[in-house]
């Protein structure tokens, strides 16, 4: 090459970089500014951010209105003539729900709850608009100002506030619908039908493109964008019949086209969520379980001595009771649905520990191919005092103990117990009580084989996340049943606690999150409680309102049973309507030890309390009736089935589950604070005149849920269940996500046991989204709030304090 023509290359060149460094430079300037002022815009008190907003949108839109004709001109003139009546129509709704916030809280020390959670929301929106809006006033004039561009994230975030602003609007209904304190909407059945039936027809798009994930820590929105992308490429694989764990892999680096178009993938996102089945998630959640992905994930965390995979025969065995530990009871292997079959359970454990390389442990062992040991140790380390038992999330349809692999191995080394994670079967192919079933047998195996799993078993903690976290109180409560040991306390992270379809502030978010979305929330319920649709069923069948309730007469529903129930969910569902005669069973003391507490699951937990039936059905009976009954006799054992319904039509107002004084001062004081909203709108009321929310373009929303007995169920929604079941529950530490839809299960929840005076925490983490726990590795926020939960394991290993002399 010519020294002329090479030194020019070299100058271009160096220019080239030159322009690329100042471009860096001046972007990394704009996103700290940004970070700034959404820093200063929190700090505002909602009014000071209301009334700067609409003065910079005032600003912007006489600036634009004097461009002349143009297009664009007049689009920025209107989104800010929009953002300015989106932010004043809104600030006095989101006033009064913060207002009257504080009195939904759990206590002075815990303040969360929906409301607050919409507001904050709705904030991050507003900080957003002002930050956006101060940067159109400075830059409007420059030469290198973009106005497409910022014109379309002014477009998206604006439909993004008008949406926000009807859900604020839901909210207030709730407020002056529901009774003081209370979260979940309890209205009758026809007024839930119109409130959701409404709400679900709203539009969604707007936040699954240009603002996905707006609302949480930005350390978790790349890997939100990431996600949506491929769902939304793995979703026209899945039209095509193109289906399996290596297409979902690949749909994550193949989206081109939605990674460059925001708004199509959001319309894509707002398609799929409302119209792909179950079957869809299940395949898509299921991604972590490619051996690739899964390998990736292994290599980046922590190294254990021991992860095995074990296969529980399906074989009954004696457990001591704790009341007489010379008296047993047998627990049965899983029998629902499919009849007996072995559990599947993974043990973790840091250091090789006695007992863990046994013969009889490696009799259990399931291959699950080559696994390489980085970390051999010759000597063994004694047996733990603890010992850990995990259930899973997965919205009871997807993932195993290996998708939440990678935290166990960190709580393994921190905690230094052994963890032994059940893998339950999923639904919908092993739907209700299946889970429970397997969770139960094989948490009783753990406590009667600890010394194989390297533990003692002086302490016990059962720990699980989402749908685990439910598993895990059902299992307590079925453990307190048979008389058997429970365990010495429960984490549960961000749990669901009732499956019935009920709205509630909290679960209003499920419109714009993007791991939770109610039609997905429906789809997995139904899948779980073995209600799910079938693409052949009538049209009339299907969308019919309420999360899409579809009325199945009892006939067919008891066909169902008859053809696919085990015999455990028939003795569930059958005992409504009858009288309860006395039981003649003689006493445990009478009989012999092994024939005392030898019962099947049937007869151990469907003990049925005299008093509570009568003449009545237990469906025209209200928590506070059956706790006043209760109360009312002693008894040896703990009603298991306090709450099964009828099988004909049943309501959502049929259980009152809340129990507050009637005339108590601080419920006083709570309506003269909402006093103001009982004139206000009722559910079925029409949003303020010149007010029309956005509704959904995506066609009939398919959410197969029914408005079946078998969701009241205190085994499905142990938020339902009487105080008797509930004072059996060890300590419980509720760990919840201030942004998550299932945030008000954990409130009412803790709600509930503080009441009967259970020990109960309750804490929740800002700016995280369901799951948090399966993202521990993402950021410094998703890696604190996963040590909070492992705080939380330890109070439960840590034995109590011996008292002083």
């Amino acid at each position: 090459m010519e020294p002329a023509v090479e030194s020019r290359t070299a100058g271009v060149q160096a220019s080239k970089q030159a322009k690329e460094g100042s471009k860096n430079r001046s972007r990394r300037r704009w996103r700290k500014g940004k970070v700034k002022a959404s820093a200063f815009s929190h700090s505002m008190d909602l009014r000071t951010m209301t009334q700067s907003l609409v003065t910079l949108a005032e600003d912007n839109m006489a600036f634009f209105s004097s461009q002349g004709p143009g297009e664009t001109a007049r689009r920025l003139s209107s989104v800010f003539a929009g953002i300015r009546e989106q932010a004043l129509g809104l600030e006095p709704t989101l006033g009064h729900l913060l207002g009257v916030a504080h009195h939904f809280d759990l206590d002075t020390e815990t303040p969360a709850n929906g409301y607050r959670s919409l507001v904050h929301t709705a904030r991050c929106c507003l900080a957003h608009l002002l930050h956006k809006s101060r940067y159109v006033a400075s830059n409007r004039r420059s030469i290198f100002f973009r106005a497409s561009h910022n014109l379309a994230e002014l477009e998206a975030y604006l439909a993004a506030l008008t949406q926000l602003r009807a859900l604020a609007y839901y909210a207030q209904r709730l407020l002056a619908i529901n009774r003081p304190g209370v979260l979940f909407f309890e209205g009758d059945e026809g007024l839930t039908a119109d409130f959701l039936q409404e709400y679900v027809t709203l539009h969604k798009g707007c936040f699954y493109g240009r603002c996905l994930g707006f609302q949480f820590t930005p350390a978790i929105r790349p890997f939100l964008q990431t996600l949506s992308i491929g769902l939304v490429s793995f979703g026209e694989h899945y039209k095509r019949n193109e289906t399996g764990l290596s297409v979902a892999a690949s749909s994550l680096f193949t989206g081109g086209r939605f990674a460059i178009d925001p708004e199509l993938r959001g319309a894509e996102f707002e398609r799929i969520i409302q119209n792909l089945d179950v079957h869809f998630w299940k395949a898509f959640w299921n991604i972590t379980e490619i051996e690739v992905l899964s390998s990736l994930a292994n290599m980046a965390s922590t190294t254990v001595r021991v992860s095995r995979l074990l296969s529980l025969p399906p074989e009954a065995f004696e457990m001591p009771l704790t009341s007489d530990p010379k008296l047993t009871v047998t627990i049965s292997p899983p029998l629902a649905h499919t009849g007996p079959g072995p559990v599947l359970a993974r043990l973790i454990s840091y250091d090789l520990r006695e007992g863990q390389d046994s013969k009889m442990l490696n009799s259990l062992v399931k291959s699950e191919g080559p696994r390489l040991e980085l970390r051999p140790r010759p000597q063994q380390a004694p047996r733990s005092r603890a010992l850990v038992v995990h259930i899973h999330g997965g919205g009871f349809v997807a993932q195993t103990s290996k998708s939440h692999e990678p935290y166990l191995k960190t709580w393994a080394q921190e905690l230094g117990v052994p963890i032994f994670s059940i893998d339950y079967s999923l639904a919908p192919e092993a739907p209700f009580p299946r889970a429970l079933e397997e969770c139960f047998f094989a948490y009783c195996w753990a406590v009667k084989h600890c010394a194989l799993l390297g533990s003692t078993g002086e302490r016990i903690c059962l720990a699980g996340d989402s749908a685990g976290g439910n598993l895990c109180i059902t299992v307590s409560l079925r453990a307190a049943a048979y008389g058997v040991r429970v365990p010495d306390g429960i984490m549960a992270a961000y749990p669901v606690t009732t499956l019935q379809p009920s709205a509630s502030p909290s679960r209003l978010l499920s419109l714009i999150d993007p791991l939770l979305p109610l039609s997905v929330l429906s789809k997995c319920v139904s899948a779980y409680s073995g209600t799910e649709t079938e693409d052949h069923s009538d049209s009339d069948q299907k969308a019919l309102g309420v999360m899409g309730l579809v009325q199945r007469d009892t006939s067919l529903f008891l066909r169902d049973l008859r053809l696919g129930a085990s015999s455990w969910l028939n003795s569930f569902l059958e005992l409504s309507g009858r009288k309860t005669q006395k039981s003649s069973l003689p006493t445990a003391e009478a009989l012999r030890p092994t024939e005392a507490m030898r019962r099947s699951v049937s007869e151990a937990a469907l003990a049925q309390p005299e008093s509570l039936l009568g003449t009545d059905t237990l469906k025209t009976l209200t928590i506070k009736d059956l706790s006043l009954k209760d109360n009312s006799e002693t008894s040896d054992t703990p009603e298991m089935s306090v709450s099964m319904e009828t099988l004909g039509p049943s309501t959502p107002s049929d259980v009152n589950f809340f129990l507050r004084p009637e005339s108590s001062q601080d419920e006083a004081e709570i309506r003269d604070d909402v006093g103001s909203m009982d004139s206000g709108p009722r559910v079925r009321a029409a949003f303020p005149a010149g007010f029309h929310p956005r509704r959904s373009s995506q066609g009939i929303l398919h959410m197969p849920l029914y408005s079946a007995p078998i969701v009241k169920n205190p085994f499905m929604s142990p938020l339902l269940a009487p105080d008797s079941m509930l004072k059996t529950l060890p300590p419980m530490h509720l760990v919840a996500c201030a942004l998550d839809p299932m945030l008000d299960d954990s409130v009412m929840f803790a709600r509930r046991l503080r009441e009967l005076g259970q020990p109960v925490t309750l804490n929740v983490v800002e700016d995280l989204p369901h799951g948090f726990l399966s993202l521990a590795a993402l950021s410094r926020e998703t890696r604190q709030a996963a040590e909070l939960c492992v705080q939380r394991i330890r109070l439960v290993l840590t034995p109590p304090a011996a008292p002083l002399n």
